[in-house]
């Protein structure tokens, strides 16, 4: 029985995570460098879906002085997060057990808020309340950064790039098995949305600035300003 939304226990997400999405840590690198290029002192950084803290691991490097909360609807990934930073008190760390859809925070709050393959688990309606609730959360002029797995707009592209998928997943060294019932997500327990439906949400909650950040399959980076 899994103990969060991934395909993998969260004892196991680290060790698998680029398996089978697998450009995950280059989402992280185009968001660092875009954050650092929009705001490059914020004070205040929201990760949510942080699960194990891999993404805040990384741009403690760089953002030493920023207060990070990290966000997650598992106990158990939150749980792994605060293991990876025992020791580092001197940093500013929160953890709140929670999903954007049901996030309690003052408006206005954040610099930054990133949901890195968090909201693909979400239905049209749910997303774009977890959507609002992070532009609610921002500060003016704030950034929002979001990557998650896109719908194709046509039957033949969504068979194409599963088929992308299935084979890049099988490279990276899982087997036949495996890699089919990753893919049999789709549309079950991940729940995609196409690229133009992105833009529309974002420009509809009420963000000003909306860009394609990546692209690459059926997976996708878009960042919005407040």
């Amino acid at each position: 029985m899994r103990d969060n939304k991934t395909s993998k226990p969260a004892q196991e997400y680290d060790g698998n995570f680029g398996k089978t999405m697998l450009y995950h840590s280059f989402f992280h690198e185009e968001t660092l460098r875009l954050i650092k290029a929009v705001n490059p002192r914020p004070e205040t950084w929201l990760d949510a879906g942080c699960g194990t803290g891999i993404l805040v691991s990384k741009a403690l490097n760089f953002f030493a002085d920023t207060h990070f909360v990290m966000m997650d609807p598992s106990a158990a990934m939150l749980d792994i997060a605060k293991e990876k930073f025992a020791g580092r008190e001197n940093m500013k760390l929160s953890y709140v057990l929670a999903g954007t859809e049901e996030a309690d925070f003052p408006t206005e709050n954040f610099d930054v808020i990133t949901a890195i393959l968090a909201h693909h688990y979400f239905n049209k309606s749910t997303r774009q309340k977890a959507t609002a609730n992070c532009l609610a959360m921002l500060k003016k002029g704030g950034t929002y950064v979001t990557f998650e797995t896109i719908l194709p707009s046509s039957d033949q592209g969504i068979k194409i790039g599963l088929e992308r998928w299935k084979t890049a997943i099988i490279k990276n060294g899982k087997d036949a098995a495996a890699a089919e019932q990753h893919i049999s997500r789709f549309g079950t327990e991940l729940l995609p949305i196409t690229a133009m439906e992105h833009i529309e949400l974002l420009h509809k909650v009420g963000f000003s600035v909306v860009e394609i950040l990546w692209a690459s399959g059926v997976q996708m980076g878009f960042y919005a300003i407040k």
